[in-house]
């Protein structure tokens, strides 16, 4: 009888104790509101930066992984195989890892980083001695996102 008494109160304490993930609801802002005005797809961000290397704009996408829920650091969908690499400018800003597939707005400002694929120049010459340069064939975009203000979509 001891042991049954003993065994109610420690099954009792665990699900008292168990953390419970709510959903976040629609409309959840994190940093400041997002002007939702105009919108751009996060699937066009690059297309529509064209060579602009900075842009501020308000983007929709789809978030995949939360990286580091401490400031915020997440990534987002852009179609093809790419991401969006993001974070808030306000390092205080936490977001749970719930908002992982979720679909958000964002607004803040998109830049694009050119890196060389085989990373070269920052050694400066190649294996056979030979400056090297980086052209549009070994060179990748990688975008980059300074969030001010997060809505959760749906």
């Amino acid at each position: 009888m001891k042991t049954f008494a003993i065994t109610a109160c420690l099954l009792f304490s665990l699900s008292a104790f168990a953390q419970k993930q709510t959903p976040l609801p629609h409309g959840m802002i994190y940093g400041t509101k997002p002007d939702t005005s105009a919108m751009l797809d996060a699937t066009k961000l690059e297309t529509f930066m064209g060579k602009m290397t900075r842009i501020s704009t308000t983007i929709k996408g789809r978030v995949i992984n939360v990286t580091k829920p401490k400031g915020g650091w997440f990534t987002i969908d852009a179609g093809n195989g790419k991401v969006i690499a993001a974070h808030f400018k306000n390092y205080g800003t936490t977001i749970p890892a719930a908002l992982r597939g979720r679909y958000i707005i964002a607004q803040g400002v998109a830049a694009k980083q050119f890196i060389a694929d085989d990373l070269q120049h920052f050694a400066g010459d190649t294996v056979n001695g030979k400056k090297q340069h980086t052209t549009k064939t070994n060179a990748k975009h990688v975008l980059s996102f300074e969030v001010a203000g997060l809505m959760v979509e749906r």
